[in-house]
């Protein structure tokens, strides 16, 4: 019986114990709802530890492609600073042309630009000069007209210098010469062949200075195209040496070796039409001072049938 006592002692205890476990496990519990959140706080931020790994990846893909896409626009804004240096360094205005040529294209353009120049100054000299040479000759015509005989003619055309004036002096030196002549029509072709001379001299002086216009309107063209076939040259030289196309590179050069053929059309054409309208002036001219001429060998011609109806007067009052 003593034994059984001690042993149904420990039984309470064991409940207390029991108890005081379920009671401490109560108490804990709060904390341990507390603590949750933290426990499981790290999880997010161990699932958000990937994404910035995923998000470094993503612009891994086209790291690679990003330096070629740099490049191509680096490439493009090179191209375009080129193209806009050479558009500044290349001023195409005919100025800008003239001071980037080649020098043996610049001597072109210099020897077209003096021709041009010598063709404009021929062009208004001897306009004024054939004008003032036409006006005059035909006053003095006018004057030969109104005249009975070579003396009154010598009078009236006593200017010297003038057209008359050489023309009626040069036929009474004949008949000076030809006094004791009694051969009219010999001393009529003597007079008439100094008449000639005269105007064909008349028409060389006049013509003179024509002959360059000639030469400036047949040569002009081929020496403009001689410096832009020089020029086109140099420009296939540069494309080879720049082993490029682009019209910025190869534009200016043509331009340049083409403003040498625009020169030379500006130089010939002018000289050529200025030559033809010369020609026919100077043509009428000619016909002018042969009308002259004429004037004066009619008068030559009446002084000598004067000179011949006095001297067989006497002798026809003797046989009378």
């Amino acid at each position: 019986m003593t034994r059984i006592q001690p042993s149904a002692s420990p039984t309470p205890s064991r409940a207390w114990r029991a108890i005081a476990a379920l009671l401490f496990s109560l108490a804990l519990a709060p904390a341990a709802m507390a603590d949750e959140p933290s426990a499981t706080t790290p999880a997010p931020a161990a699932a958000a530890a990937p994404a910035p790994a995923n998000t470094s990846e993503t612009p891994a893909a086209p790291a690679d492609s990003a330096p070629a896409s740099e490049a191509a626009a680096d490439e493009n804004v090179q191209a375009l600073v080129e193209d806009t240096s050479l558009g500044m360094a290349h001023d195409l205005s005919p100025w800008g042309m003239y001071k980037n040529a080649d020098i043996v294209v610049k001597i072109v353009m210099i020897g077209l630009a003096i021709a041009s120049i010598i063709t404009w100054t021929i062009w208004i000299a001897k306009g004024f000069e054939l004008m003032g040479a036409k006006r005059r000759l035909r006053g003095e015509i006018a004057a030969l007209k109104k005249s009975a005989s070579l003396k009154e003619a010598s009078d009236v055309s006593s200017k010297q210098g003038t057209l008359a004036h050489t023309l009626v002096h040069d036929a009474l030196e004949e008949m000076r010469l030809s006094a004791n002549t009694r051969e009219k029509e010999g001393i009529k072709e003597r007079v008439s062949f100094r008449l000639e001379r005269l105007v064909a001299a008349s028409g060389r002086n006049m013509s003179s200075g024509t002959g360059v216009l000639a030469t400036i309107g047949s040569t002009a063209p081929f020496v403009g195209l001689f410096g832009t076939v020089w020029g086109i040259m140099n420009s296939f030289i540069g494309i080879a040496k720049t082993q490029t196309t682009n019209l910025a590179v190869v534009a200016p050069g043509i331009a340049e070796a083409l403003l040498a053929t625009a020169l030379g059309l500006v130089a010939a054409i002018p000289a050529v039409v200025i030559y033809n309208v010369f020609a026919r002036s100077i043509a009428g001219y000619k016909a002018q001072v042969s009308d002259a001429s004429a004037q004066v060998l009619l008068l030559v011609s009446r002084d000598l049938d004067h000179q011949g109806s006095d001297r067989s007067a006497p002798h026809m009052v003797k046989v009378g």
